[in-house]
């Protein structure tokens, strides 16, 4: 008997956006003729069949090890596990490093269309008495506590194991448990739900079986054999009559807690082939996709984020076609009048609106490394549209960001340097010192000391030192002679003219009401960005925290087009009040005022850890902030300077058509 479980409780990203990439695109889908490197087609043939370009044996691979109540994963060679003998381990990119990727070769081999039953991997053997094996069986005890997942590919594919959820839904998730525990009090955790032989109280049920099902579809030309279009498992738990000839029957392997002597683990699979007409390669992905509920949700997120711009979008378009239009008619008319009114409004500070900002420095390195960042998430996001980052491509995405990241100096250097120069400000080289080090600085820093506790607890997340180097190399040795380029230009070229000149003599700003205050309109600007993307910002805590899969490019490239207009236009409002009401320091104030979405996103980060994780560990704590304030900085540069380039722009508009003495 088999209960049913429930599905893991974070949603995930769904299909990848049918509309951008297949809705043009009418009748059945043919195998194309363009792969991307690493991501052709393998074909397969039986034993007897098999040549250069017909593989018989399938190689099964195995990853790091995962738990959604744990930040720490590790690699399958710190469990006791059984061990390839021999076996060439892929080479990983630096997205798969950094994401604490480590594949490798695995015992378990199979040759195509071969059918095996109950075959024998290993047995292990632990003599509690032995402290060497005590240690070994505690850890194994610890992942089934934290629930830790194993992670197979086959193909470049993830095995998964799918099972029933409410609602007659199938859902195929990606990774299946080491095992499960029975509490002392007799409740079923994880796992333990799936068999009413799991019934012993204070005891451990290790998944020492697994019956693997291999799906593929023979290729249209006959001749060149099979290609696997699924590779599916379901785990199960035996303790074998006779070890040495398993025959699969028998009661489940459990560990009790109170275990002594010598306990024998045997590990066993069973692997069957099916023909499967309908699924062909280039649509194998989809099964997993489709088992994943949600996707309303987002259609839901777009549609909230799309009448929050509309709702924005009315509001500046009123305030530009009528009061702006208002206004200029009517500053120009009582200039040609030469009407003696005093002036009013707006135009009265067009002596200070261009003053530098006090910091004018620091502002300008924060718009240097505000522009790298928002550069290249727009490149990232488009090629992952494109099909080029998908999970099949592992690694891809993070590989990507990095390399534009480090190539993007240039623009940053550039930025800052016109930007520092139209402030008046003479130290160019702590300038172009400040944007290549700063940000850059700061993330690596706070990344260095996470990286250590990785290396502390010996999780495969901890980046080698090898790695380390490189990326300070990129960093030290691209990056910063690119920036200094970019400021060099920067600096050469004639400062930014404004279309009005600046008073030698500092206008006093009146006393400002509540609403107009620094303060409160900053505080107000950012909720309407954050509206926009925290339904998205849920499915991307969820993929990073609750290891799931990161599918719905598509969706995150149109959200971030929706929250590069928010931010634009919710600053241009604020800035055209506190304008009206004659205070003229706008510059930080466009800067924070978009910025300030990331401090909503801080506070949202907090709320998903204590609401949504089941993280538990002082370490794990610590390494789940640490992470989250470097994507708060990265997020605070990259909001606050849409922010203060939307009002620039804006500022540099109205005063340029209004006729000036």
């Amino acid at each position: 008997m088999s209960a049913r479980l429930s599905a893991p409780s974070p949603p995930r990203w769904q299909l990848l956006l049918s509309l951008l990439l297949l809705g043009a695109a009418p009748g059945p889908r043919r195998s194309a003729a363009f792969y991307l490197p690493g991501l052709a087609p393998v074909n397969f043939c039986e034993e007897e069949k098999k040549s250069d370009e017909c593989k018989a044996e399938i190689e099964l691979f195995v990853n790091r090890l995962d738990s959604v109540e744990s930040v720490l994963p590790y690699e399958y060679t710190a469990f006791d596990f059984c061990q390839a003998s021999e076996g060439k381990r892929p080479s990983e990119n630096l997205g798969q490093v950094l994401f604490g990727e480590r594949i490798e070769p695995s015992p378990y081999k199979f040759t195509f269309n071969k059918e095996e039953t109950c075959k024998l991997v290993c047995t292990k053997t632990y003599h509690t008495e032995k402290a060497e094996d005590k240690q070994k069986l505690e850890f194994l005890k610890k992942s089934m506590l934290l629930n830790y997942q194993h992670h197979w590919i086959v193909d470049n594919m993830p095995v998964t194991w799918c099972y029933d959820v409410e609602d007659g839904q199938r859902f195929c998730n990606p990774g299946f448990p080491i095992g499960c525990y029975i509490t002392d009090k007799g409740h079923a955790k994880d796992a333990c739900v799936i068999n009413s032989e799991f019934h012993e109280r204070d005891t451990f049920y290790i998944f020492n079986h697994v019956d693997i099902k291999i799906h593929y579809h023979v290729v249209e030309t006959g001749s060149m054999g099979a290609r696997l279009v699924a590779a599916k498992l379901e785990p199960k738990s035996f303790k074998h009559t006779h070890i040495d000839k398993p025959d699969c029957s028998g009661p489940p392997m459990d560990i009790s807690n109170k275990a002594s002597g010598e306990i024998r683990i045997a590990y066993t699979y069973s692997v069957s082939f099916q023909e499967d007409k309908n699924i062909r390669w280039a649509s194998r992905w989809d099964y997993i996709l489709e088992s994943m509920p949600h996707t309303h949700i987002q259609w839901f997120s777009i549609m909230n984020s799309l009448v929050i711009v509309l709702f924005l979008s009315g509001m500046v378009a009123m305030i530009m076609l009528r009061t702006l239009h208002k206004d200029i008619a009517r500053y120009n008319q009582m200039d040609s009048t030469e009407d003696a009114q005093e002036e009013f409004g707006w135009k009265l500070v067009h002596g200070d609106i261009f003053r530098p900002p006090r910091k004018g420095m620091l502002l300008s390195v924060f718009l240097g490394s505000g522009t790298q960042i928002l550069i290249m998430t727009f490149v990232t996001l488009f090629f992952a549209c494109l099909g080029f980052l998908s999970p099949a491509n592992r690694g891809a995405l993070m590989t990507c960001a990095v390399v534009l990241w480090v190539l993007l100096g240039t623009p940053a250097g550039y930025v800052a340097a016109r930007f520092y120069k139209s402030f008046g400000g003479e130290k160019w080289k702590t300038n172009v010192l400040l944007t290549s080090f700063l940000c850059p600085g700061i993330v690596f820093a706070d990344f260095f000391i996470m990286n250590l506790i990785l290396w502390g607890e010996g999780s495969s997340a901890a980046i080698p030192f090898g790695t380390l180097v490189a990326i300070l190399a990129l960093w030290f040795c691209i990056s910063v002679p690119l920036t200094f380029i970019g400021a060099y230009f920067g600096f050469k070229k004639n400062a930014i003219e404004h279309p009005v000149r600046t008073n030698q003599i500092p206008r006093q700003i009146p006393e400002q009401s509540f609403y107009t205050k620094p303060l409160p309109g900053i505080i107000m600007g950012g909720i309407l960005p954050f509206g926009c993307i925290f339904i998205q910002l849920f499915f991307i805590l969820n993929s990073i925290w609750s290891h799931q899969m990161y599918y719905m490019f598509g969706f995150l490239f149109l959200v971030f087009i929706i929250l590069v207009i928010t931010c634009s236009e919710a600053t241009i409002l604020l800035c055209y009040f506190h304008l009206c009401a004659e205070d003229y320091h706008w510059q930080w104030r466009s800067f924070l005022t978009s910025g300030f979405t990331a401090v909503y996103f801080l506070i949202y980060a907090i709320h998903y850890f204590f609401s949504k994780l089941q993280i538990t560990g002082t370490a794990s704590t610590i390494l789940y902030f640490g992470y989250t304030m470097i994507m708060v900085l990265i997020f605070f540069l990259f909001t606050g300077t849409i922010g203060f380039f939307a009002c620039f722009w804006f500022v540099t508009k109205i005063y340029s058509v209004v006729k000036v003495d």
